[in-house]
């Protein structure tokens, strides 16, 4: 599950091309109004398909953030693959979030499912069951997580770099959704949320749980205190 330690995706090196040849036939022709138009959605979409590298927190027994965004939901839900009961956190990823997705833990990618559905706005419940999304069950050390990738409203494309069998290291890309999207992490049962509803949270950098026994040595995390991947030198 290796992937290119790269500023811009791969997957918006087709689309960025061709806004950029559609900004220089327009500068050719004279027609500088559009021509100045394109540029503006290539500089748009560059900020979109950003794949920053990031530093990843070295604490045990700890889940990491899947994706930058902000934390609109933690409640008990059923997940995908048995639906048992489990904590869900969800990350809500708008316009302007870094969209490369990343492994929470250690973990053996034991199964891969891929739903088709519609295209609800991401933050609302009944996205997590109705959207189309991408579920991944992920085995580690401390207990079995769950992540789910699930289009919106705008976004109509989930990317996955995962194969079933393969081992993927914490904070290790594993994924994107285009434009707008919602990523939904369920936890084991001794781990609990380390964040709340309305935090800022980045991917592969952000503790958002932990197990039970190991709570009290982690440091409570707090958005206005954690700092903005986008003031590393990485980006």
């Amino acid at each position: 599950m290796k992937h290119p330690q790269i500023g811009i995706c791969r997957e918006g090196f087709p689309f960025l091309a061709l806004v950029a040849f559609s900004a220089l036939l327009f500068a050719l022709l004279g027609l500088w109004f559009p021509a100045l138009a394109f540029l503006l959605v290539l500089w748009l979409s560059s900020h979109f398909f950003r794949d920053p590298d990031r530093v990843c927190p070295q604490e045990r027994h700890c889940a990491l953030s899947p994706a930058d965004g902000r934390i609109v939901r933690i409640e008990q839900v059923g997940e995908p693959f048995t639906g048992e009961r489990r904590t869900c956190i969800s990350i809500f990823m708008n316009l302007f979030d870094v969209h490369v997705n990343r492994m929470p833990v250690d973990a053996t990618i034991k199964d891969i499912r891929y739903y088709p559905g519609k295209f609800f706005n991401a933050s609302l419940d009944k996205a997590s069951r109705d959207n189309e999304r991408c579920a991944y069950a992920l085995k580690a050390d401390d207990g079995d997580f769950v992540m789910v990738q699930i289009a919106g409203l705008i976004a109509r494309r989930i990317v996955s770099y995962a194969e079933i069998g393969g081992m993927g290291k914490k904070g290790e890309r594993i994924g994107m959704i285009k434009f707008g999207s919602r990523v939904d992490l369920y936890l084991p049962p001794d781990y609990m949320p380390r964040v709340a509803v309305g935090q800022k949270v980045f991917a592969g950098q952000s503790i958002v749980a932990a197990r039970r026994q190991s709570c009290s040595a982690l440091p409570s995390e707090d958005s206005e205190r954690h700092p903005s991947p986008e003031s590393l030198s990485a980006e």
